[in-house]
């Protein structure tokens, strides 16, 4: 059934319309992201910065993108240290929550330090780290989007820690539909395994 979507300015003939910042980041929660810490060393103190605009850039050089607020302390930090970027797993919201701001009384937080200098330290228990160096940095209004050129990375298991329309939320099952259902890293799956899903996720009455 079609929506109608919600109206957030009405432009006229010639001008601009007029956007609300709440409204604006209520749709761009929308869209669905994982939770990263960004970590890197003032000093010989370990920082840290909960982040969800992050992104793949390239394979070569090897990069990645991570978009930070002007007004933070990490946005100057990592225009010139390495950083790392900690992709946290599904139970991992007090981690998250301890970056963006919000104490966690009482957390205890596992680093893997490495032995050099000009290497940043990374989550021992996210699913996923990048450590880089700074690469480039753009304007981007009232954030920075920093890239970073990736020399070491690392990929562990468990599920991803999700984030959308304001709240955290995991992975759950994988979406199997279709006549065949595509994967990146494998053969895909027969179109019977989407319609067993369905059956499953029917109601008992």
């Amino acid at each position: 059934m079609a929506t109608t979507p919600t109206p957030v300015g009405h432009p006229t003939a010639g001008s601009t319309p007029e956007i609300e910042p709440r409204a604006l980041r209520r749709c761009f929660g929308r869209f669905t992201t994982g939770v990263t810490v960004v970590s890197y060393h003032v000093g010989d103190q370990i920082r840290g910065a909960t982040v969800n605009s992050f992104t793949s850039v390239s394979l070569d050089p090897p990069l990645v993108a991570v978009s930070l607020a002007r007004s933070t302390q990490a946005c100057s930090a990592v225009a010139d240290v390495p950083f790392a970027i900690n992709v946290l797993r599904a139970d991992q919201v007090d981690v998250a929550l301890q970056f963006a701001g919000r104490t966690r009384p009482g957390l205890r937080i596992t680093w893997d330090i490495p032995a050099a200098d000009d290497e940043p330290p990374t989550l021992a228990d996210a699913v996923a780290v990048f450590r880089c160096r700074p690469w480039r940095r753009y304007d981007g209004g009232d954030h920075v989007l920093h890239l970073g050129e990736v020399t070491a990375f690392e990929q562990r298991a468990g599920e991803p820690l999700v984030f959308g329309d304001g709240r955290f939320v995991s992975t759950g099952l994988p979406l199997l539909d279709g006549p065949m259902v595509l994967s990146l890293d494998g053969p895909p799956s027969p179109g019977w395994v989407g319609a067993a899903q369905r059956f499953h996720a029917m109601p008992d009455h």
